[in-house]
């Protein structure tokens, strides 16, 4: 049988490694302009801080992260409409929900300095909007895998879901007791490794698996 021919819209969908790609190298790559920096005790937040010394890097490394991901997003939503079923859809949906919050919440508000210590207005707003994405995060990944799992309808999409919930859950559980030394199971100089959990693996990974299902014509399918 004669494969179809890869319309725009799947091709769109390598934005999504792209995306990844672009975070990744801010991730790794930033501290080389932040003298000092822990990668494992700091959060990734510090590094595009309004005061951080890597922010221009950071920039210039992570300029095609928030564009590509959202165009990524936005055409496996297209792609999906009246595709898979209603559960998945709505999964992906929220996730899109998720990514635009990101992307526009910590543009807007990035945090005043490097640090956890911050109390302006800026900084609360960089902890609600961090909040709102793990919360979206979450309950997205979580409807992907009951959409996908159920009547085993799309158990590989599922399981990458689970995959990066587990990261993302790990990441927040990590993080949590990081800041909590009283209770000595997570030391605060591991801070950082379990917040790149959440934002580097869980999130953006996940996307890159959406944007590459988006490219081979995996989405376009209907499951009810």
């Amino acid at each position: 049988m004669e494969k179809s021919k890869k319309t725009l819209i799947n091709r769109l969908g390598l934005l999504g490694v792209v995306s990844f790609l672009s975070y990744a190298a801010a991730v790794v790559f930033s501290p080389l302009a932040y003298p000092g920096y822990d990668w494992m005790s700091q959060a990734v937040s510090d590094l595009s801080a309004a005061n951080s010394p890597s922010l221009t890097l950071w920039n210039q490394l992570s300029s095609l992260y928030g564009v590509t991901g959202i165009v990524c997003i936005m055409m496996v939503c297209v792609a999906v409409q009246g595709k898979l079923s209603k559960t998945l859809r709505l999964g992906i949906y929220m996730f899109a929900v998720m990514l635009w919050v990101s992307n526009v919440g910590f543009t807007v508000f990035p945090l005043s300095e490097s640090g956890m210590g911050g109390t302006a207005f800026q900084d609360i707003m960089h902890y609600v909007v961090t909040a709102a994405v793990v919360l979206l995060s979450i309950v997205s990944l979580i409807t992907i895998m009951v959409g996908g799992f159920r009547k085993q309808r799309f158990v590989s999409l599922a399981s990458w879901a689970a995959i990066a919930l587990a990261f993302m859950l790990a990441g927040g559980v990590g993080t949590m007791l990081a800041m909590a030394p009283e209770v000595g199971i997570v030391s605060m100089d591991h801070f950082g490794i379990f917040q790149r959990f959440s934002n580097l693996i869980a999130a953006t990974g996940f996307l890159a698996v959406l944007g590459m299902y988006l490219f081979l014509g995996k989405l376009e399918k209907s499951l009810e």
